[in-house]
């Protein structure tokens, strides 16, 4: 693994007037929920960090970010990391195969395992665009 990159745990990253955020969905299909360190125009003070509501519409852009990679030969995401390896999830689509390589089930068709840093291939960071108009809800 290139030791240029870091595994991050999945998120979502807004940009907003000239700016970038970190961000989460909201509650409704449009909001988007963003989150500073410091005081900006905006923003609400709320248990150490600011907060600020927002439509998608508002927004230059919107995507999830996320570390993946290869194990055993199989797609895997990094969940996170600590002095005992890598905490990953499988994300191909064979239970026998994540079972095989030692994946323990977490929850159905869910799996996940703790490997050392160096049996992980391919990491990168992916950068999945989140459109800035909400899918419409079938009826």
């Amino acid at each position: 693994m290139s030791t240029q990159i870091e595994p991050i745990a999945s998120g979502f990253v807004a940009h907003l007037g000239g700016r970038t955020y970190a961000a989460a969905l909201g509650a409704e299909p449009d909001e988007v929920v963003l989150f500073s360190e410091e005081a900006a125009e905006g923003f609400t003070a709320v248990s150490g960090y600011w907060r600020r509501a927002v439509s998608r519409g508002e927004l230059a852009w919107l995507v999830m970010v996320r570390t993946v990679g290869a194990f055993g030969g199989e797609p895997c995401v990094v969940l996170d990391e600590d002095e005992d390896g890598l905490h990953i999830a499988y994300t191909g689509h064979s239970g026998m195969k994540a079972e095989a390589l030692g994946y323990w089930m977490v929850d159905h068709g869910a799996y996940e395992v703790v490997v050392p840093r160096e049996e992980v291939f391919s990491i990168r960071i992916e950068r999945v665009p989140v459109p800035l108009t909400p899918a419409k809800s079938e009826p």
